[in-house]
């Protein structure tokens, strides 16, 4: 693999660990932001610069000029559960709200629970428990949790291997939850409780696009039926997605299908995001982690959210990936090889950051315009990686080393 070689050369040097390793056929380096971790899960960004983290074995940890400090730990559930999703409330600044999602054992059973702490100077004081008594299992936990963009807070939960929970509106299990910040439940949901869409397996990554259409991804069941059935969902209110009753292209009425599904491949997709910004190409496109496939899939949706293209980037170089998430200086991403199921390098877990191989903001204005074109799809990707080769053998832009 590319990157152990780099890394091999990097050791040998005594080379910092932060130094960017170079993907030109991407257009993008990738920089290590943490190593070392313990099962990284969910990652969340302050306004002042600070970034915080979960570690699926309950640990709580901020980094702040480049240093990781643990600010909580907490006795967690195993399996695929533990410490899970974090999410800083949006006003956060001003009310400190962090909310974390968790696994615990209650005597012979294992559920999950959503609680809201306070933070100040890097300490947590538990504040409120929002939703408690999820259903839980050694796997099928779900547990991401985001703030959507009318302010209100989404939770995905898993069917805790009792698929039947899935099709149970009055059951919290194997749903994408819809709460207020102070966990009530809001009018318009759609089932009068806190469930916004059903008939989920395990879903474990949602981000919105700038529209405000909601997209999930999901772990399908592996060996089901021949085959795996990985989705992508454009998730819609009172919606039912149909598990355990259909997979895939399987239809049935009254459930929706996926907008694409990983059919006879494995992806198991965790994480996902949007990413928006000027700083990478990739503006507008749907990545999602994926666990088993490790890869980033790249997806980018048509107006009607039809998949006009999708692929995997970076195969196998880096292993399992937990989560991707739209940061305010790239796009990041998480490895997952300490869960059990991967083979860990060097330095892992990694919480990893994707920015620019080429440096266009230093460049010629009219450089511009060939970011444009390509935004306007009037040049293929291929063919803005191209031009911005030929200008840096040229030397009229420079690369990001």
């Amino acid at each position: 693999m590319k990157i152990a070689i780099i890394l091999s050369i990097i050791i040998s040097l005594g080379v910092s660990s932060a130094y960017a390793v170079p993907y030109p056929e991407y257009g993008v380096n990738v920089k290590t932001v943490a190593e070392n971790l313990s099962v990284p899960w969910s990652i969340d960004f302050a306004a002042d610069g600070r970034i915080f983290f979960s570690e699926r074995t309950g640990q709580l940890n901020v980094i702040e000029d480049g240093i990781i400090k643990q600010v909580m730990s907490l006795d967690v559930g195993g399996g695929e559960g533990g410490m899970l999703g974090v999410a800083l409330d949006p006003d956060f600044e001003q009310n400190h709200y962090i909310y974390i999602y968790y696994t615990y054992n209650d005597f012979l059973s294992t559920k999950n629970k959503l609680v809201r702490y306070v933070e100040w100077n890097d300490t947590l004081v538990e504040d409120k428990v929002l939703i408690d008594e999820i259903p839980g299992a050694p796997y099928h936990d779900g547990g991401r949790i985001k703030f959507g963009p009318d302010g209100k807070l989404y939770i995905t939960t898993g069917d805790a291997t009792l698929p039947d929970l899935s099709q149970d509106s009055d059951s919290v299990a194997g749903k994408i939850l819809r709460i207020n910040p102070d966990g009530m439940i809001p009018e318009d949901n759609p089932f009068g409780n806190a469930v916004y869409s059903m008939g989920h397996r395990n879903p474990q990554g949602i981000d919105w696009d700038r529209s405000g259409v909601l997209v999930a991804t999901e772990h399908g069941p592996s060996g089901w039926r021949g085959v795996a059935h990985d989705e992508i969902n454009i998730i819609h209110s009172g919606a039912n997605y149909g598990w355990p009753d259909v997979i895939g292209d399987e239809t049935l009425e009254g459930a929706t299908s996926p907008a694409i599904h990983s059919g006879d491949d494995t992806w198991a997709p965790s994480g996902a995001a949007f990413y928006y910004g000027n700083i990478i190409h990739w503006n507008g496109k749907f990545f999602a982690a994926t666990l088993r496939g490790e890869h980033l899939h790249q997806i980018e949706f048509d107006e009607n959210y039809n998949v006009i293209h999708h692929e995997k980037l970076f195969p196998g170089e880096f292993g399992r990936l937990r989560d991707a998430v739209n940061g305010p200086d790239g796009l990041y991403i998480m490895t997952s090889n300490q869960d059990g199921r991967g083979n860990p390098k060097l330095g892992d877990d990694k919480i990893l950051k994707i920015t620019p191989y080429y440096d266009t903001e230093n460049g010629p204005a009219w450089i511009q315009n060939i970011i444009k074109w390509y935004n306007q799809k009037l040049v293929s990707e291929q063919e803005l990686l191209n031009a911005f080769s030929n200008l840096a053998t040229r030397g009229i832009i420079a690369t990001n080393s």
